[in-house]
């Protein structure tokens, strides 16, 4: 019996490693440092203008993936009981947990019934890029989208690639412009202002184009409002960055997995990257005009719109500088208002300074556009 228990004890000494662990084992390690390494630059890609290196811009809008691989790893390293590693990749994650709420809101709750309502003090505001009122098929959604508009009753609705000259034409907008008698936008006489309206419930003061001698043809850029609020001036800033060019069939390309199979594949990967590139240094050097705006304006500012960028952005930080941005004030779970690319990217904002409170944050589940809207209630506090 003794000689069975020695016996135990000699096989319960250290295993021997074969060949095919040890390349494993190195594999993961160089892999993890790869991993490591490019999670730091991902949260560096926020503070790195595109202009001076625009594959920050990549890492950003691959930020939540990348981030989920490097808890992956840190699960690996634990379970291997490898706490070299495991430290390593643990104070990445902690790290990293402060950027996540740009993207996920934990629902350590569930809140039934509690939406505020408008009443006296709240502001109900509603973004939606609304594709020139056209629906998946090419068909009208003048009448669907203003419709929708109607049920939820927003105080001050942006739009962003607003089309008047469809809208006119519909009995629907002509009630829509009974409920909001103050619009400005989507000038018919100006075609430079076409894409780009704000409606209102409140009295309009003025409006204007931030930095109009910047605005390109496209008019994809800013225009702002002063409203009347309470006794309050509030200025609304509407904005339509420059669009990323990654249309319907660079999507299917993408996430229908068809660089598989294409016989093109390369031609059209060098393609989107270019167009990516290119757009992404644009973007930048409309926001860098267009913050500096926000930023000198002496009243509260709601600032909204499609940026066209994620919130690991160059884009969104220079937006949001100083500014609450709603969703993650209010908002739950994971948010994202672009119809396509795997329904990932949160790439539509409602920020607000401080004369606002977010109280709720929703993103309706309709298909009128490629985009969803995004409705935001908010508590006004007088300035006196």
């Amino acid at each position: 019996m003794a000689e069975y228990y020695e016996g135990m004890g000699r096989r319960s000494g250290p295993r021997k490693r074969t060949v095919a662990g040890i390349l494993f084992g190195g594999a993961m390690a160089l892999f993890s440092a790869l991993a490591a390494a490019v999670t730091v630059l991902t949260f560096a890609a926020p503070y790195v203008n595109p202009a001076s290196c625009w594959i920050f811009s990549i890492l950003g809008l691959a930020a939540p993936v990348i981030y989920l691989l490097t808890v992956l790893l840190a699960l690996y390293w634990i379970v291997r009981w490898r706490w070299g590693w495991a430290s390593v990749m643990l104070v990445l994650v902690v790290v990293g947990l402060f950027k996540v709420s740009l993207f996920y809101k934990p629902e350590f709750r569930r809140v039934y019934d509690d939406t505020p309502v408008n009443g006296r003090g709240t502001v109900r505001f509603m973004t939606y890029n609304v594709r020139n009122f056209y629906s998946d098929d090419g068909r009208s959604s003048v009448a669907e989208i203003l419709r929708m508009v109607e049920e939820t009753d927003p105080d001050i609705v942006c739009m962003q690639e607003f089309n008047p000259a469809l809208a006119e034409e519909t009995a629907e907008y002509r009630t829509f412009l009974e409920n909001y008698p103050y619009s400005v936008g989507g000038a018919a006489e100006d075609p430079r202002t076409a894409p780009l309206a704000i409606f209102s419930k409140f009295r309009t003061i003025r409006w204007g184009m931030a930095h109009p001698e910047l605005q390109n043809e496209n008019a994809r850029e800013s225009i702002w409002a002063d409203l009347r609020i309470g006794d309050d001036t509030v200025r609304v800033f509407n904005n339509h960055l420059h669009s990323t060019a990654i249309n319907a069939s660079d999507n299917e390309f993408i996430t229908k997995h068809r660089y598989i199979s294409d016989t093109a594949r390369e031609d059209k990967i060098r393609s989107i990257v270019r167009r990516f590139r290119d757009n992404s240094i644009l973007r930048a050097r409309q926001v860098d005009s267009i913050a500096r705006e926000i930023g000198a304006t002496p009243h509260a500012r709601i600032v909204c719109g499609d940026f066209n960028d994620t919130p690991m952005s160059y884009v969104y930080r220079r937006m949001a500088a100083g500014l609450q941005d709603a969703f993650r004030e209010s908002g739950m779970g994971y948010s994202f208002t672009f119809r396509g690319f795997f329904n990932t990217l949160r790439i539509d904002y409602v920020l607000v300074s401080e004369a606002f409170e977010p109280l709720a944050y929703e993103v309706p589940e309709v298909d009128y556009s490629d985009h969803r809207p995004v409705v935001v209630q908010l508590r006004h506090v007088p300035s006196h």
